[in-house]
């Protein structure tokens, strides 16, 4: 009789091993496409990222210029203004006398 039942426990310890190692299997694979999902998640942003960082380069050096050179834009707009309304636009100054 012992020796029936040492294989019986053995069997039923083999069975329980397998069983966990299935689990520890199945929650490994779990983990690694959790990994898998965390990386693409994370990669995904760093190129969001890169895109907001080009855009902000790209642009932002356009918008550093046209605010470092606002007074010159803003006497050449004002030249341009004057020579459009306030001339012949020959250079004379238009005559503010009316005709009668």
């Amino acid at each position: 009789m012992a020796p029936l039942a040492s294989a019986l426990s053995n069997l039923i310890q083999s069975f329980t091993s397998i069983v966990a190692s299935l689990v520890n299997s199945v929650l490994a694979v779990l983990q690694a496409i959790l990994a898998l999902g965390g990386d693409l998640l994370n990669g995904l942003l760093q190129l969001v990222q890169a895109f907001v960082a080009f855009g902000t380069d790209l642009f932002g050096s356009a918008l550093a210029f046209v605010a470092a050179h606002f007074v010159a834009i803003l006497l050449i707009g004002g030249a341009y203004y004057y020579y459009t309304n306030y001339t012949d636009q020959g250079g004379r100054a238009r005559s503010s006398r009316k005709i009668r």
